[in-house]
């Protein structure tokens, strides 16, 4: 946003555009796990919850192409400082998937451009759901052959982790401070199997 900002000599405060939208993602994957939206891909939503905010904020100037690139900015977000070798270390000793709200494109788009080691991409999108639906969880045991305790959700989204748990699937939190935007702290308020500072202290607390 800050370089669209500036292009249109926008009056925008970017981090606090960004958290804005930010906060309508649950609400609206909720709608449509309720059935109150029909289904859509996660570039949908985020389209959908951005034509939204322009309106709160009369950024009605924002052309069709500057919405196409603050969408598709999600598609190549950099990686958190300690992913890349965290999650290295952990693919010496176990198959990494994600399983992810985010579309397939969009998957594939961050893992290439984030470079990260995923042996395979698992999206909501084949479910044609969201988290925390039952259905996204059991993705890991029905396409990777293993059995629900063998696997183990690795998030910074305390639902997300309760939801695996009820699966069946063994859980580990990874402590990200701006997870939900700036000042906004994730609040661990569950029991899980492991609580790591980042990924380098998970493939530790893993022997990776």
């Amino acid at each position: 946003m800050t370089a669209i900002a500036k292009e249109r000599g926008l009056m925008v405060d970017p981090p606090a555009f960004a958290d804005r939208w930010r906060s309508k993602y649950l609400p609206y994957l909720n709608r449509i796990r309720n059935g109150e939206m029909p289904w859509q891909v996660l570039d949908a939503v985020h389209r959908a919850s951005l034509g939204e905010l322009i309106n709160e904020l009369s950024l009605q100037t924002l052309t069709e192409a500057d919405r196409d690139r603050l969408v598709f900015a999600w598609h190549h977000l950099p990686s958190w400082p300690d992913s890349v070798e965290g999650m290295s270390r952990l693919r010496s000793n176990y198959v990494l998937t994600t399983l992810s709200n985010g579309g397939m494109a969009h998957l594939v788009d961050l893992n290439r451009a984030a470079r990260l080691p995923f042996d395979c991409v698992l999206s909501t999108e084949l479910v044609r759901s969201y988290k925390p639906n039952p259905r996204v969880y059991r993705l890991v045991p029905d396409l990777l052959a293993v059995r629900p305790e063998q696997s183990m959700m690795v998030a910074s989204h305390a639902y997300d982790l309760a939801a695996a748990a009820g699966q069946g699937m063994r859980t580990a939190f990874v402590r990200r401070p701006q997870e939900w935007g700036t000042g906004k702290p994730e609040t661990l308020d569950i029991s899980v199997d492991i609580v790591a500072e980042d990924f380098l202290d998970l493939a530790s607390q893993l022997g990776s």
